[in-house]
């Protein structure tokens, strides 16, 4: 595995520089320095990086993120960050529900507006 520089991460992860010099300020992303100041990440930066654009979409807060990503490879997590992990996933599944329910209610008003112009439904 080789390391890539910020350009690279940035073209294979869709994520801007800028986003990706933010999550190594927040502590969510490392980066190695070269000799001429130039962030170095490690192959893997591009799994924590997908990571961390996944929860920031599923709207997990920065702060939550920033306390979650040490539990990825951790041999031996604590029952803090189990509880942790636990709660966003619950926070997650009720997002999911309510989700769901707003798709439902939106297929049924298309559905009765398309039956009231007398349109076919599918």
């Amino acid at each position: 595995m080789h390391d890539v520089n910020i350009g690279e991460l940035a073209a294979r992860t869709g994520t801007s520089a800028r986003s990706l010099r933010y999550y190594e300020q927040r502590g969510m992303l490392e980066a190695e320095r070269t000799l001429g100041g130039w962030r170095d990440y490690p192959e893997s930066a591009v799994d924590r990086v997908t990571l961390i654009r996944t929860l920031l979409e599923a709207g997990v807060p920065t702060q939550t993120i920033v306390e979650i990503i040490p539990c990825e490879h951790l041999g031996q997590p604590t029952t803090e960050m189990i509880d942790l992990l636990e709660t966003e996933r619950d926070r997650l599944d009720a997002n999911v529900s309510d989700l769901v329910r707003a798709r439902n209610r939106l297929t049924a008003m298309i559905q009765a507006a398309q039956s009231s112009r007398g349109e076919l439904t599918v």
